[in-house]
Parts: C-alpha cells; sequence; structure tokens
C-alpha cells in the first residue's frame, strides 16, 4: 500500500488525536483527577506530539532535502 504525502499527513493528524483522547482517558482512569483536567492535559499532548514531530512545517520546521 503506497501513501502519498496527503494520506500521511491525516494518518498522522488522526493518530494524534487518537493519541490525546487515550492520554485524557487513561489519565482519567488511572488517577483521581477531575475529568476537566484530564481533558485539558490530554488536548495539550496532541498539539505537544505535533511539536516534536520535526517534519511538520506548521511550528517552523522542515525537514532536510
Amino acid at each position: 500500500m503506497k501513501l502519498n504525502k496527503k494520506q500521511i499527513a491525516i494518518l498522522k493528524s488522526y493518530l494524534r488525536a487518537v493519541l490525546g483522547a487515550g492520554i485524557a482517558m487513561g489519565i482519567a482512569l488511572i488517577t483521581d483527577l477531575s475529568p476537566q483536567y484530564a481533558v485539558l492535559i490530554g488536548a495539550i499532548a496532541a498539539p505537544a506530539v505535533k511539536w516534536a514531530d520535526k517534519a511538520e512545517a506548521e511550528f517552523g520546521r522542515v525537514l532536510d532535502k
């Protein structure tokens, strides 16, 4: 299966959303934290993962050619 750049970007975006939701759910279930704080942490996690990806141009990073 060959994916083009747009499909890869869509897949990465989806996986970041799943990761953020998983982190929020995990924090809410493991700790006795109020749900609104768990959601806040999960909402911060997905953009943090995107920021850590050096291939994402939205944060001023570009792949070396």
